[in-house]
């Protein structure tokens, strides 16, 4: 190797990941997976655009000797991909609805598979000849079978995260069907590779008997060893070069064991991604994907495109092949919808979501390509031909965003996770609270520890526990090579069975429900489940400054619980700031529950009459609860709204370990208020500071809260 294919292979490698940033943000911008900009870009500096420039650019930029290198950093990155494709493979996904998933999956492997092949026995008359040499019939008819079977999971994981829709039915369903789809179309090509490989019928049993010791080797010998992976990166805190290495080694083996076998490497790596351990090893799986993030999508996987692009030449396919593409595309896109959609409707899945699923099914994507990749290195497919598949490929994956809003769109997300959460709530037969815990970690009884003052709000209501869990694959955190969903699921599962417990133990509440959600933007998915659960008090926890920000600039009733330094050891200040309406004076009910049951002392900041405020309270006053009603000093701010300034800093409160914020999110009746707050206060204990008075205070100083201008006036109907 010369001096001059050293520089051309470094200068492929700077132009290949400049390309292939470029496109993928294009695609982005979009609303496309990036992998469609990606493989774009690929084709685009091929012969199919580069190409077409006068001097033959693409020839000048990737010269024949230069080639054989890129190809062999792509095959790494296809084994790298095909590494991710099986460690995302789980079988957790399917549980629960292992009928279903089989029903849609087998329908949508079927029915292309029989229309692709009996397109492969109308097309092979014009492909019969690949590089000079006639190829088989049958290898070729059954190789376009397969060919219009697959699903790409990536892709499909990648649009729903994107569209919110993971656990919507359409979502759980396809990622399910994906799933096992996933097992079948792998082994069914495995199976057509080895009878083309093989030729003869005695070489084919060979060669599926080799492929089947090796299986029972990795399922019987080398997933126990795995296992303990798990165990070596807990004890060491972190994936460690020694581990990282220990699994690309693995990988890499495995790989060339099957490409030994004869039915491709690609499987090879597949097969070490599935035997990955799975339980328990949610935190290794997304380390593992940042890892390889920078090398796969960032290096190698572009190398992949480009060289892929280089074999495609679409102006070749002309004008008389155009029919020709026209019947590849009609028999991929309806035979893989129509077969998901008969399968999801055979599961009695409704007919807006059974055309949902039918959509996500269609997605191919990278896996395709992979797929043709494999196809052409057997031998089977004409460039024509190949040329076809991967257009085919990148329709089928552009049109699947789209047709997917047209089919399923954003309400109707929206409105089936309502309804989802909705009848996960019991029947209300008193005011319900909602109590909002953001990323509960710990157990139960460090959770009923931490936020006792939050559970105390819940005595004599109807209780939602709301588990708000931090997004993995949220955009700040998004992923470009594999989707955390199995993780995700995990999680949440985990987090509804501790919030089950705890509900469990809140004796004083009326009935318990639990709702749970992934959430990149807290505040609006907070705004989304106290519709949802028709929630009358939203009980937060004011330590969480990024969601009491945002709630403090909403058009609600807000009620700190802080700790104050005048109020004695172990005691807080309940401060409520609040407006003279219906539903500040339910918030300032709810502050006085707090200070009855805790702190002694409630604050009320308001500008409404004092008289009324007294005669409201005097209940909590009489048991020993000491009041203090501040007058707010107010200005209209450049935004419009009102700043409010509390009394005194005794009053606003520094440094709880358990401060809680509750805002309310009702209108409430006098007679409801009445009831309530006769109720709550008969249940209150007997203090020795009965005889304290309630104080009228009306300082004011500088230190502010903002809330919204509407926030005076807000009241739900």
């Amino acid at each position: 190797m010369d001096k001059h294919t050293v520089a051309f292979l470094l200068l492929d490698v700077a132009v290949i990941i400049a390309v292939a940033r470029v496109g993928g943000m294009i695609a982005r911008a979009v609303r496309q997976p990036a992998v469609v900009g990606e493989i774009a870009a690929g084709i685009a500096l091929g012969p199919s655009l580069l190409g077409l420039l006068p001097g033959n650019p693409d020839e000048w930029l990737f010269p024949e000797e230069v080639r054989p290198l890129l190809g062999g950093l792509a095959q790494i990155g296809l084994v790298l991909f095909m590494f991710i494709v099986g460690l995302e493979l789980d079988m957790r996904l399917t549980r629960g609805r292992e009928r279903a998933a089989a029903s849609i999956s087998a329908c949508s492997i079927v029915l292309p598979f029989g229309l692709g092949a009996a397109l492969g026995l109308l097309l092979y008359p014009s492909h019969d000849t690949v590089g000079g040499v006639e190829i088989e019939r049958l290898g070729m008819v059954l190789f376009m079978g397969v060919a219009m079977s697959i699903t790409a999971f990536p892709v499909l994981a990648r649009i729903l995260a994107d569209r919110g829709m993971m656990r919507t039915v359409p979502g759980v369903f396809s990622l399910a069907a994906a799933a096992v789809d996933d097992i079948l179309a792998w082994t069914l090509l495995a199976f057509i590779i080895a009878i083309i490989e093989g030729g003869d019928p005695l070489e084919v049993a060979k060669i599926v008997g080799m492929t089947l010791v090796y299986a029972a080797v990795m399922f019987g010998i080398v997933r126990p060893l795995l296992a303990k992976l798990v165990e070596w990166r807990d004890s060491a805190g972190r994936l460690s070069p020694d581990i990282l290495a220990v699994i690309l080694i693995g990988v890499f083996l495995s790989s060339a064991v099957t490409d030994v076998i004869g039915i491709h490497q690609i499987f090879g790596a597949f097969m070490f991604g599935a035997v990955m351990p799975k339980v328990g090893a949610e935190q290794l799986h997304r380390e593992i994907l940042e890892r390889l993030e920078q090398v796969s999508v960032l290096l190698l996987l572009p190398m992949f495109f480009v060289v892929t692009g280089l074999s495609v030449d679409l102006a070749g396919i002309g004008l008389s092949g155009l029919w020709q593409l026209g019947l590849v595309l009609v028999v991929a896109i309806a035979g893989k919808f129509l077969g998901a959609y008969a399968g999801a409707r055979a599961s009695a899945i409704p007919t807006r979501q059974s055309a949902a699923i039918a959509v996500l099914m269609n997605t191919r994507g990278l896996t395709e390509l992979v797929i043709l990749s494999a196809g052409r290195d057997l031998g089977v497919l004409s460039d024509d031909l190949f040329a076809m598949l991967v257009v085919m490929a990148l329709v089928t994956t552009v049109l699947t965003e789209p047709l997917l809003r047209l089919v399923y769109p954003d309400v109707v997300v929206a409105n089936d996770i309502a309804a989802a959460e909705r009848r996960a709530l019991a029947a209300a037969t008193a005011p319900r609270v909602l109590v909002v815990l953001r990323d509960p970690g710990g157990t139960v009884d460090d959770l009923r520890a931490r936020h006792r003052r939050l559970l105390d709000c819940t005595t004599g209501y109807d209780v939602v526990l709301a588990g708000l869990l931090t997004a993995t694959d949220s955009p700040a955190k998004r992923l470009e090579v594999g989707v955390p969903v199995v993780p995700d699921f995990a999680a949440m599962a985990s987090v509804v069975e501790k919030l089950n417990l705890l509900g469990a133990s809140l004796t004083g509440a009326g009935s318990v429900s639990v709702l749970c959600r992934f959430s990149a933007d807290p505040a609006t998915d907070l705004d989304a489940m106290t519709r949802n659960a028709n929630a009358d008090v939203i009980v937060i926890d004011a330590a969480d400054r990024e969601l009491g920000e945002m709630l403090r600039a909403a058009p609600v009733a807000i009620v700190d619980e802080n700790a104050s330094a005048g109020v004695g050891p172990g005691r807080s200040v309940i401060t409520c700031v609040v407006a003279d309406n219906r539903s500040g004076r339910t918030a300032a009910v709810v502050g006085a529950g707090l200070a009855l049951f805790g702190s002694r002392s409630l604050t009320i900041v308001s500008a409404g009459s004092r008289r009324r405020w007294l005669a409201d309270l005097r209940p909590v006053v009489d048991r020993g609860v000491r009041v203090s009603l501040v007058e707010p000093k107010r200005h209209r701010g450049e935004d419009g709204a009102f700043t409010v300034a509390a009394a005194d800093d005794d009053a606003r409160g520094r440094g709880s370990d358990t401060p809680v914020t509750v805002v309310d999110n009702t209108e409430t009746s006098e007679e409801a208020l009445g009831d309530r707050m006769a109720t709550l206060y008969a249940e209150a204990p007997a203090s020795a500071d009965s005889t304290t008075n309630a104080t009228d205070t009306t300082q004011t100083t500088d230190t502010t809260q903002t809330t919204d201008a509407g926030s005076a006036a807000k009241e739900r109907h």
